[in-house]
């Protein structure tokens, strides 16, 4: 890639001196040769020096059957440097999840530095005006929330 039409300073963000396009997606290499999109830089957490990616957590907890949508930040902690939080939208209003419930579903499928030491119940996600889910309103929201 050149860069950015017209966009000189955007352009040098992104773009290294040789020429390499820096995404701020990040992969991995599967045993099959392909590369897999796991997340963005800015979205991982770094939990006590754990790598954590938040999609990898989120699609596990989809698989809950209290959880209609879910969106995993990391916010600060004093020890850890981050903590995991997950936001919930619950499938159903009346019978929301618990923060005990979420962990027993994660016990033992979750490597312990994985699991959610927080929740947070949503109504809704804010969103971008081209509908993606803004982490890091989330992250601000709730970093500094009891």
């Amino acid at each position: 890639m050149l860069g950015y039409w017209n966009e000189p300073e955007k352009t040098a963000e992104v773009v290294d001196a040789g020429r390499w396009m820096h995404t701020g997606d990040l992969a991995v290499m599967r045993e099959d040769g392909y590369v897999e999109i796991v997340g963005r830089i800015k979205d991982l957490i770094i939990r006590g020096g754990e790598n954590v990616y938040p999609r990898e957590i989120e699609e596990f907890l989809y698989a809950h059957p209290k959880i209609a949508d879910v969106q995993v930040v990391g916010v600060a902690h004093e020890r850890y440097g981050e903590e995991v939080l997950a936001c919930v939208i619950p499938r159903d209003p009346a019978d929301p999840l618990t923060l005990e419930e979420l962990r027993v579903f994660c016990a033992d499928r979750l490597a312990h530095y994985k699991i959610p030491s927080r929740l947070q119940l949503l109504d809704t996600f804010p969103m971008t005006v081209s509908g993606k889910v803004r982490k890091v309103e989330l992250r601000e929201r709730y970093t500094t929330a009891d």
